[in-house]
């Protein structure tokens, strides 16, 4: 006897069969799928996802009370490094040393457990090894210290690729000068909220506040909504509200500036819009039929960054 055919024998569309075998698809895909904020739980997720985001040459220098895992060995935690691999470890005078980059060629699919397998590993690998991912990688809040601060350092070059007293070799002179060239100057600014980061950096024709916010995305849109309606999303006078974009589940607020100023002469204006920015969060209800067409507006301008 013929055996029955079993085509046609899946779900049927618009069955419950069919209904239960999507709902667990996306159950697994959601389970597989990294977490929308890699830094969540972290006191400097926000300067990590600028650093990571859009901030060209910057270090932070973790020391022992920083990382958990219990070494002695310095790690400098870095915007990039040469040829954009992940992490290496250098001879200095004062021992080994491990550099970890938080932007690499390729992005993983766990950014945070990569980073922090990175830099266990450049707490015990030797110098001039390669970075060998383990099989399982831990949780970056189990590798740094979650109420860490970020002591950073903005370069306008990249030098410190070379450890400090190192001659740059010949062959990597050239490629120094290339990349120095393609730097935007910036600076990491503070409010008087503390709340976030917010970095000018300079783009040439105009500078730009990039102002990396902890909020969920809604509350912050919302807020913005409330002060654009207000007339108050501004940094006054040479100042544009510009748009925002999304990134590691935040979202960036951004104002075009007038780069004539130095990013110092934007404290005041930074401080009084931090201000209108806190007590419009605090504000709860819903929205003003003249702030939900701020909000959609606001909505449509979706900044890219370059």
């Amino acid at each position: 006897m013929a055996k029955k055919s079993k085509r046609g024998s899946g779900p049927r569309p618009g069955s419950n069969r069919a209904e239960r075998v999507a709902a667990r698809k996306e159950r697994q895909r959601a389970a597989m799928a990294p977490p929308p904020r890699p830094f969540a739980g972290l006191a400097a997720e926000c300067d990590l996802v600028a650093m990571r985001a859009f901030v060209a040459s910057a270090t932070v220098e973790l020391g022992s009370e920083a990382l958990t895992q219990g070494t002695d060995r310095s790690v400098l935690l870095a915007s990039i490094l040469p040829g954009a691999v992940r992490a290496i470890v250098r001879n200095t005078d004062d021992g080994p040393q491990g550099v970890v980059a938080l932007q690499t060629e390729v992005d993983p699919d766990d950014v945070d457990r990569e980073i922090a397998d990175a830099l266990v590993w450049s707490t015990q690998a030797a110098p001039d090894t390669d970075f060998v991912p383990s099989d399982e990688p831990p949780a970056l809040t189990d590798v740094l210290a979650p109420q860490t601060q970020l002591d950073i350092v903005v370069h306008d070059d990249f030098g410190w690729w070379f450890p400090p007293g190192t001659d740059v070799p010949a062959e990597f002179a050239d490629m120094l000068e290339q990349a120095k060239n393609s730097i935007m100057p910036s600076a990491r600014l503070s409010a008087k909220s503390g709340i976030g980061a917010p970095w000018w950096v300079d783009a040439g024709e105009r500078a730009h506040l990039r102002w990396v916010r902890p909020e969920p995305e809604d509350e912050v849109m919302n807020a913005l909504a409330r002060l654009h309606a207000a007339g108050r999303l501004t940094l006054g006078e040479g100042s544009r509200f510009a748009g925002s974009f999304r990134t590691h589940g935040l979202l960036v607020p951004v104002f075009d500036l007038d780069n004539e100023l130095h990013h110092e002469e934007w404290a005041p204006a930074l401080d009084q819009f931090d201000e209108w920015l806190t007590e419009a969060l605090a504000v709860e209800g819903d929205l003003t039929t003249a702030e939900v067409r701020s909000r959609d507006g606001i909505r449509g301008r979706q900044v890219t960054l370059r």
